[in-house]
């Protein structure tokens, strides 16, 4: 793992981080475009965390925090990249810096049908919260 980087995204990196996005994760959402990106960027700029191997972007984790709840988004890993430790290592950047803000819990978003995603938390220590359901409204 000495090979790959973590770090934070920048303006810059938000086209890459979209085109990515379209290969890499499941799904899509709401705010995957440039405005959304560049907005979550603006706002919290040590949120959007990307890995990178010799230069190339090999993973994403968005780690917000709200100052109440540590919010974990768009963790996805490029298919050649998988199961080499860059899930792992994103989500141990994501929980430093909850822990450094001071949160108490990290909650991921993970969809139903997605069974790789599903198990890859598991891996990395998460649970269902089986009490709870999401509730959405566009604005």
């Amino acid at each position: 793992m000495d090979d790959l980087c973590i770090r934070r995204a920048t303006g810059a990196d938000i086209e890459a981080v979209l085109r990515f996005w379209r290969e890499a994760a499941e799904g899509t959402s709401i705010s995957d475009d440039q405005d959304g990106v560049a907005r979550l960027v603006r706002r919290d700029p040590e949120a959007l965390l990307l890995a990178e191997r010799d230069g190339e972007l090999v993973g994403t984790v968005i780690a917000g925090f709200d100052g109440w709840r540590c919010h974990l988004y768009r963790l996805a890993v490029h298919p050649e990249h998988r199961r080499r430790g860059v899930a792992r290592a994103l989500l141990s950047a994501a929980e430093k810096r909850f822990a450094a803000l001071g949160g108490r819990r990290g909650d991921a978003m993970v969809l139903d049908h997605n069974a790789p995603a599903q198990r890859a938390w598991h891996a990395a220590g998460y649970r269902r919260e089986a009490r709870w359901s999401r509730w959405v409204k566009p604005l």
